[in-house]
């Protein structure tokens, strides 16, 4: 049977209960989710999952809209989201980075510009070099990096694994000799010679896995297919933080809205398409609700502070 969808079962409650409330419209008009990256990474295949089952369960247009560019800021699809309405058309799908660093670089974002609807997914980030690069774990690193320039590619210097990178090199006495911002970080970037050592996701260097060495993941937990590499925090000393995602609407938009598209993300990461992509690529796929997401949010900002203190900015 054709599952019910949300306009309606409010229709059937409200014969029950009265009038309608505000959210009992929505969405009464295209909505659109807003990833400030390009396609093909975790959080755009799994908004698109999102934006699909919206699409199914109300009836009403949904889309998945990338406006990539800005690692650092000005976060472009951010800023629409920002500018847009509180009636909940304009969704956020947003790395840890909107919420904690925007509001550090003065581009209109404020802390409590965006109200979390919910955290879904933390990306399996690593640090990576090639096969043949003489150094397999961090200490390793450390010790090469002492006689020899190694250079760093990342998405931001601002960004929250390429603070926690240079964070770690301080902890354990070293440095990289140079690193650049590239848009994209995968096995090429490697065999190209472009950077000795990248920061990025575990999808991007999914084909060549086996020829390169993994130094580190950044985060709470090693990553269950990456056998011996041990967390960033574990070889360093530094702090745990994560790279996360999670759907955001503009400050002021009704909590019914945000219990509706609540309702059908946190179904959407519970499916077995959702499941089976964190069971085949290491990231973590949940929900964690609008409260839980808050209180990590906070947890996150002096997290961040703590890299800034080491690495002076």
């Amino acid at each position: 049977m054709k599952k019910m969808t949300i306009a309606a079962a409010l229709a059937a409650t409200a014969v029950l209960a009265g009038p309608l409330p505000v959210a009992a419209a929505y969405p009464d008009s295209p909505v659109q989710f807003i990833v400030p990256w390009p396609p093909g990474d975790f959080e755009d295949i799994l908004t698109r999952m999102i934006a699909s089952e919206f699409q199914e369960q109300t009836g009403q247009s949904a889309s998945v809209v990338n406006r990539p560019g800005g690692g650092d800021g000005p976060f472009p699809g951010a800023l629409e989201v920002l500018d847009g309405p509180t009636d909940g058309s304009l969704v956020g799908s947003f790395v840890i980075g909107v919420p904690v660093v925007g509001p550090n670089i003065d581009i209109g974002i404020e802390e409590d510009s965006f109200t979390p609807v919910g955290i879904f997914l933390t990306y399996p980030f690593v640090l990576a070099a090639s096969g043949d690069a003489g150094y397999s774990n961090m200490a390793e690193l450390a010790a090469h990096a002492q006689d020899n320039d190694v250079v760093l590619g990342h998405f931001g210097a601002g960004l929250t694994p390429t603070r926690a990178s240079f964070a770690a090199a301080a902890l354990m006495d070293f440095e990289f000799a140079d690193d650049a911002a590239f848009d994209l970080l995968d096995c090429n970037t490697l065999s190209s010679g472009d950077a000795d050592v990248i920061n990025t996701t575990l999808a991007l260097i999914e084909p060549c896995l086996g020829d390169i060495n993994v130094l580190a993941n950044i985060g709470a937990n090693p990553i269950a297919k990456l056998d011996g590499v041990e967390t960033l925090s574990a070889q360093s000393g530094v702090n745990d933080i994560e790279l996360w995602n999670g759907l955001f609407v503009k400050k002021g938009t009704p909590q019914e809205v945000i219990d509706v598209l609540a309702d059908i993300a946190s179904a959407t990461m519970a499916s077995d398409e959702a499941q089976q992509l964190m069971a085949e690529t290491g990231a973590a796929v949940y929900w964690q609700g609008m409260e839980e997401s808050v209180a990590r949010i906070d947890a996150d900002r002096a997290k961040n502070a703590e890299l800034g203190e080491i690495i002076g900015n």
